[in-house]
């Protein structure tokens, strides 16, 4: 272990050492306070991995840090997962480029956790084991929906992971000089080390640590930029009108959503698909009780909402503050150096110099190793858990299914730096966009139904649950940004760039009509079991002792 851990460092080393010198010497100038910061944190996040190690010994501590993270433990790392590159990089630079369009994404973002408090957190851990496909899989059929539930968490895994990618790219890209491909590998290298070797617990660790820093560097940030307006918002969005190209248009809607559609499809997509993300549902089982559950909710939506708050003004403060002459050395050729998700990056520098940058990078890379090691272990327990140790091999022991995760880990970090490559052009808040689309398609329709609806079967959650899956990649596959800007076609066959108001609809009509026309034995069976299912939803009996409420 120690010594796959040096050479890794040495690998570490070689990569910055060896950027592109033309590059580095006409972009920026070398930053010595942003590496040793860089390498403080990859030391420290490796040495909590080699700990995490060494009690990782089950299939249990693999998927679920063995249920022993406390309520507000787990608040912090669900934030974490929440405050990911997209949220930090992406919605900023997204405010930054069009101003109220972006902050309707933080909004959108935050909104979806009521769901998960009200209607999810308790039966999740009350009925599930590892995944959320064992909620939709304790009454209906094993084998159909634990294979659409991989198929699901896969799909929202690879887009989400892309977009962290490109964030890790870009950021790496920035700082060092490094080529944007090396950058997307050195980061695939890192994560699949942080899960295979460290699990739930090291990944666990790793996102509260990274919360902590980013909410404190966030909110440091923020009373910079007031602090340059005497604490006066109006004085910012003033100042915001008068340096953005777009002037006081930035304030309206409809720089970025162009039309209700749109506007509605997206908000659906960020409010449903919060509730249908496998790397956050998978959290609720690393909890005791359900009472941790719901407390967890409770402390991450107050993380994510003052997160998304101090990010309104960051995204506003570099509008005010990049637009200006002194701002001039971060363009390059009339373009924000890193485009425009490095907004947030380029102010820290503005604001706290050298040592505040290298803070900040440190903490946005923390943020993309965090955020995608939790992709990748749900991907994998997708693999190992729903797939092959419940449909293709149902005696498999412990140390095959861990086996199974840790190669399907290394699967899914190749795939997602050759995708991270091929996507690196854009925003990365519109590709979680999309990941949030897919899981309020494919996800979300059936993990509800399976809890609240008595009439679901299996024939109706397989093929509507299917049909919501096709129809939402298909829709993002012939829209406006892969079949146009990726494939290159003149024109897209599907209008739109957010698939979900279609998708989502497909999706539950489908699930209630094949539901509805199912007469068999089978689905007949699966409705009474639903009674049963529920005493165990609301109680916790058979999954962990009741507590007080």
């Amino acid at each position: 272990m120690f010594k796959i851990l040096a050479l890794i460092s040495v690998f570490a080393l070689t990569a910055f050492a060896a950027g592109d010198a033309s590059f580095e010497a006409t972009k920026r100038d070398l930053n010595i306070p942003a590496i040793i910061m860089f390498f403080v944190f990859i030391a420290g996040t490796l040495g909590l991995t080699v700990w995490a190690a060494r009690r990782t010994k089950s299939a249990s501590d693999f998927y679920t840090a063995g249920g022993g993270i406390t309520g507000f433990q787990n608040g912090l790392a669900i934030a974490g997962d929440y405050m990911s590159a997209a949220a930090f990089l992406g919605v900023s630079g997204l405010i930054y480029l069009k101003g109220y369009d972006g902050v309707i994404y933080a909004v959108s973002f935050l909104v979806g956790w009521p769901i998960i408090l009200f209607f999810m957190a308790e039966k999740l851990r009350n009925l599930g084991k590892f995944t959320f496909a064992d909620i939709a899989a304790y009454r209906l059929g094993q084998k159909e929906i634990r294979t659409l539930a991989a198929f699901g968490t896969l799909s929202v895994v690879v887009l989400y992971l892309i977009a962290q990618m490109v964030g890790a790219g870009k950021l790496i890209q920035v700082l060092f000089g490094m080529e944007y491909e090396f950058a997307v590998i050195l980061v695939g290298v890192m994560m699949i080390i942080y899960v295979t070797f460290g699990g739930m617990l090291a990944t666990t660790w790793v996102q509260i640590i990274k919360a902590c820093l980013l909410l404190s560097g966030v909110s440091f940030m923020a009373i910079m930029v007031l602090w340059q307006f005497d604490f006066n918002f109006e004085s910012l969005a003033v100042a915001a009108t008068e340096n953005h190209k777009d002037g006081e248009s930035i304030l309206a809607p409809g720089g970025f959503i162009s039309d209700p559609i749109s506007a509605i499809s997206l908000g659906m997509a960020l409010m449903l698909g919060t509730a249908g993300l496998p790397h956050v549902l998978m959290r609720f089982f690393t909890v005791g009780n359900a009472k941790e559950a719901r407390k967890s909710v409770v402390y991450a939506t107050g993380f994510v909402g003052y997160f998304w708050v101090i990010i309104t003004i960051v995204g506003f403060g570099a509008i005010a503050f990049l637009n200006t002459d002194a701002g001039a050395q971060y363009f390059v050729d009339g373009k924000l150096f890193g485009g425009n998700n490095m907004a947030s990056i380029h102010l820290s520098h503005m604001l706290g110099g050298n040592a505040f940058l290298g803070f900040i990078s440190a903490v946005a890379f923390a943020t993309i190793l965090a955020v995608v090691s939790g992709l990748t272990l749900s991907g994998a327990s997708a693999i190992s858990h729903d797939l092959y140790s419940n449909v293709i091999n149902p005696n498999a022991t412990d140390e095959q299914v861990v086996k199974i995760s840790k190669v399907t880990v290394v699967v899914v970090g190749i795939v997602g730096v050759i995708l991270g490559i091929a996507f690196e052009q854009q925003n990365i808040a519109y590709m979680v966009g999309l990941a949030f689309g897919i899981a309020a398609s494919a996800n979300f329709p059936i993990l509800f139904l399976s809890i609240y609806w008595r009439g679901l079967t299996t024939r109706g959650a397989f093929l509507g649950g299917l049909c919501g899956l096709i129809s939402a990649v298909t829709l993002v596959i012939v829209g406006p940004i892969v079949w146009v800007q990726i494939l290159g076609n003149e024109e897209a066959l599907f209008p739109y760039k957010h698939p979900a108001l279609f998708s989502v609809t497909v999706a539950f009509i489908s699930i209630w009509f094949f539901s509805k026309v199912d007469s068999s034995e089978r689905g007949k069976a699966e409705k009474e079991l639903f009674r049963a299912q529920n005493i165990r939803a609301n109680t916790g009996i058979g999954a962990a002792g009741a507590v007080d409420h």
